[in-house]
Order: C-alpha cells, then sequence, then structure tokens
C-alpha cells in the first residue's frame, strides 16, 4: 500500500526563536501508523518564522488525516495551520 505525504505551514501565534517545545506537541498527537518526515523552516515577515512539517499517512486509513488536522488546530501556540502540499508515494 502507498501513503500519502502531506506537508503542513504552521503559524505561530507570536514569534518564535525556538520551534523544539511546539515540534514535541506535533508529536504527540500523532495518529498511530503515522510519522513525521521532516522539519523546515520559512521566513514569513517582520521575524515571523512558520514551522513546515511533513507528515506520512498511510493511504489505506480512512479519516486518519482529518483526525491530525483536528489534533493541531487545538495545539496552544499556533495560530493558523495551512496545507501546503499533498502528493502520494509508494513507500
Amino acid at each position: 500500500m502507498g501513503s500519502v505525504l502531506v506537508t503542513y505551514k504552521i503559524f505561530p501565534e507570536d514569534i518564535v526563536e525556538n520551534f523544539d517545545d511546539l515540534k514535541k506537541k506535533i508529536q504527540n498527537i500523532m495518529p498511530e501508523f503515522s510519522a513525521i518526515e521532516g522539519y523546515g523552516e520559512e521566513p514569513i515577515a517582520f521575524g515571523l518564522v512558520a514551522l513546515l512539517v511533513q507528515v506520512k499517512f498511510p493511504e489505506d486509513k480512512t479519516g486518519i488525516v482529518d483526525e491530525f488536522e483536528e489534533k493541531l488546530a487545538k495545539i496552544q501556540g499556533i495560530s493558523q495551520a495551512q496545507t501546503f502540499m499533498v502528493r502520494r508515494t509508494s513507500r
């Protein structure tokens, strides 16, 4: 079975120097069978930096992406989370 790789652009509520705490919070809400594939950062404006998170979801698990996005929206410190890119992979 294939997988779906989703990249999220996460905007913090305020300027953040270090995303380690936010990364831990995201790791704690990961659904079973999914995994974080990588992180990145994207400067936005005036010192604000967005966190890019790439998550791998199994293709055959219904509702797993919605479950993750609902939990992501509830994390304290996140102003907004956008789905930035979605692609399918055979790995």
